[in-house]
């Protein structure tokens, strides 16, 4: 506990607080979005799909671009779109998928901001970045709630502002020139390219997963809010407990303990919510990895995990697993598969003081 206590009080590590905040308020803003205009669409399924793409895809570009001008203030950028999107909806009736463009635009941005920020603070510790990612889960559950009981969007501009001097703030911690270099947790005897195609094949199948996971109990809000809850606090903790007791045996034991909660907590909640909080510890243990050979380019690093999330859910539009015996052997052969790269990649040796 001690390790931990250490990590969460550690250098720079306000800037993780600051980007958890704008985190949560982004997807807050976007989710009210989605349902408010899933419930009044016919194309319920295609809207959150070609958010996905807009927000997922894109962010890798937009990664290298900053990357390259790490002056240019993308955070800012994103939260004016995100505004422009709802005034455009909301009051003056513009076209939905035109005012969805810019909102999945701004939320790209907004993501590639907080990457660059917490990466290249963290003096190479996942924490950073762990607790940046971990707001979004939050976001997504509030979004939906604020929309259930139709929050005037006006309350989500006012919310949005609210990011611009956090983002002002966490950019005070940013020194000129600095890098990503302290990441150093790949083997290096791996080919570059290698490591980031299996890094990205563990997203895509953790992605696949998370949208996979049987949870038959989740029926009401409260149960919703819980889900998402402990996604966050996973993610979170998958870059806090790396730091204090080694990244390697934090990525492999999290996806193999994962296995028995995840198969078999369908009808029973907190056997399942262990299993979902174990499951998305390796959030920032694949970013580690791609970071680790793109040191220069923490930006399009992220970009690479981004795009292994919206391969990984993709399929969810179109197919369903279509039983639950199926569905546990999903699980238990993806997460070995998941474990067995995680293990083959990472050094043993990751335990930051």
């Amino acid at each position: 506990m001690g390790n931990i206590i250490k990590i969460l009080k550690s250098k720079n590590i306000a800037s993780g607080y600051l980007y958890f905040y704008i985190h949560l308020i982004t997807e807050i803003i976007c989710f009210y979005y989605l349902s408010v205009v899933t419930n009044n669409s016919n194309f319920v399924w295609l809207i959150p799909f070609i958010y996905d793409g807009l927000a997922f895809v894109p962010q890798g570009i937009f990664g290298y671009i900053n990357d390259k001008y790490p002056k240019f203030n993308m955070g800012i950028v994103g939260t004016i779109l995100l505004i422009i999107s709802y005034i455009l909806l909301f009051y003056l009736k513009f076209n939905l998928l035109f005012t969805l463009v810019i909102l999945s635009i701004g939320n790209a941005l907004l993501h590639v901001s907080g990457a660059e920020n917490t990466l290249r603070v963290s003096g190479g510790k996942l924490s950073h970045s762990a607790i940046f990612v971990g707001g979004g889960s939050f976001g997504v559950a509030l979004g939906k709630v604020l929309a259930m009981y139709n929050i005037s969007p006006i309350i989500l501009i006012l919310l949005a502002l609210t990011m611009i001097p956090f983002i002002l703030l966490a950019d005070t911690y940013m020194e000129e020139g600095k890098s990503a270099e302290e990441f150093d947790y790949v083997k290096s005897t791996f080919n570059h390219f290698v490591v980031i195609i299996l890094a990205t094949f563990v997203v895509i199948i953790r992605g696949y997963m998370g949208y996979g996971i049987p949870t038959s109990w989740n029926k009401t809000t409260i149960q919703m809010v819980l889900l998402f809850f402990t996604m966050g606090i996973g993610k979170c903790l998958g870059g806090i407990l790396s730091d204090a007791y080694g990244i390697r045996k934090i990525g492999i034991l999290s996806t193999l303990l994962a296995i028995p909660f995840l198969s078999f907590g369908d009808d029973a909640m907190l056997i399942s919510l262990i299993g979902v909080m174990m499951f998305s510890m390796t959030m920032s243990i694949t970013l580690a990895c791609i970071v680790s050979v793109l040191k220069n380019s923490p930006g399009l690093a992220f970009g690479f995990t981004t795009i292994g999330l919206f391969l990984g859910t993709a399929p969810i539009f179109f197919i369903s697993i279509p039983s639950k015996m199926v569905n546990i052997l999903i699980i238990l052969v993806f997460s070995i598969m998941c474990s067995i790269i995680l293990g083959v990649l990472l050094k043993k040796e990751n335990v930051h003081d």
